[in-house]
């Protein structure tokens, strides 16, 4: 059963070169774990769009987002006051554990990864995040990175997070590691965690049409007792054990 809200909006502005922050609030508090998601229904459109939490504080939901098509155009236009209709929240979150965590976010992946940080923090879990940007026009405003990455070197570390993990591997000692972001970088940041013996839950990013686990248009395959099986992004995971992922190509 989906879970229907009716949310306000309560702040829409332009944080970057190419992401919005958009601010909603549910009349009932809204319960979301790191790494779950929403999907806001856009007028016009029969499917709904899923968006990773970014924030969540007194029913006060926080989603980043880019302007890439019909649905984020209809949230991009969206004013204060405007009611929307959102679901969820959907998916499994983040397990988070007591352990010293490495947290790894890439692009529009950071989001959930700065909402993860938050709740560790808010925990007192020692946890150290880098993020990795095309450039510094797109490291969104107010975000709390620990270490920046951009590709050209306009601003922090020049190239990509993958460039430093090794190194932050060795000089950290992480327990566990925490990542989202685009295919490639979630592959080799579970691979180096298998490499070091490190726990690793990767968010995965995928398209989605129903959210719900039934259209099976997210399926990715998964290793378990030996035996690789299909699961849903959407209703499995967003969140899954990287080292049980088939990354594939």
């Amino acid at each position: 059963m989906k879970k229907i809200h009716k949310a306000k909006v309560n702040k829409i502005e332009k944080v970057s070169a190419s992401s919005y922050f958009i601010e909603i609030e549910c009349k009932n508090k809204v319960e979301v774990k790191a790494g779950q998601f929403i999907s806001i229904y856009c007028d016009g459109l029969t499917l709904r769009r899923p968006f990773s939490v970014y924030a969540n504080e007194n029913g006060k939901i926080g989603i980043l987002f880019k302007e890439r098509g019909k649905g984020t155009k209809y949230i991009k236009s969206l004013n204060v006051g405007d009611f929307i209709d959102i679901a969820g929240p959907f998916g499994n979150g983040f397990d988070i554990k007591n352990k010293k965590a490495l947290l790894i976010g890439a692009g529009i992946g950071t989001a959930p990864i700065a909402y993860l940080k938050s709740k560790l923090d808010e925990q007192n879990i020692e946890n150290y995040y880098v993020a990795g940007f095309l450039n510094k026009d797109e490291i969104p405003q107010g975000m709390i990175i620990d270490k920046t990455c951009t590709d050209d070197g306009s601003y922090g570390e020049k190239g990509s997070v993958l460039n430093y993990l090794g190194v932050l591997i060795n000089e950290l000692s992480p327990e566990v590691i925490y990542a989202c972001g685009p295919h490639i970088v979630l592959k080799m940041v579970s691979e180096f965690a298998q490499n070091y013996g490190i726990e690793v839950q990767v968010a995965m990013e995928k398209v989605m049409a129903c959210g719900i686990g039934v259209c099976r248009g997210c399926v990715i395959d998964v290793k378990k007792d030996g035996k690789i099986i299909n699961q849903t992004v959407c209703k499995d995971g967003p969140v899954f054990n990287g080292n049980e992922v088939v990354w594939g190509n």
